[in-house]
């Protein structure tokens, strides 16, 4: 996963979409149509896609699309939160070790 700069553009090797400059400091990115950016702004946008095709390599495993995952996730969990004070103690039987 990298953006790179290409004289006037920021490539990614993940995504077709890419940005470009318009010159004093402003680029544009292909999905985001009349928005002007910063650089950093830019490539932030391409390393969101790049981060969509990790996530849709995973939830693709769920048969979800990166939408329906986030959507799910976004809802309010209804099960209790775990014991803390189980979790810990299992993660230490786990490595051996005892109380």
């Amino acid at each position: 996963m990298t953006v790179l700069q290409e004289s006037q553009h920021l490539v990614s090797d993940r995504t077709p979409h890419h940005a470009r400059s318009t010159g004093d400091g402003g680029w544009v990115v292909s999905y985001l149509p009349g928005r002007t950016l910063t650089r950093d702004q830019a490539e932030a946008a391409l390393l969101a896609l790049e981060d969509m095709a990790a996530l849709q390599a995973h939830v693709g495993l769920l048969g979800l699309t990166v939408l329906e995952a986030m959507g799910m996730a976004a809802m309010e969990c209804p099960w209790p939160p775990p014991r803390k004070e189980g979790f810990a103690a299992r993660a230490l039987a786990w490595a051996g070790v005892s109380r």
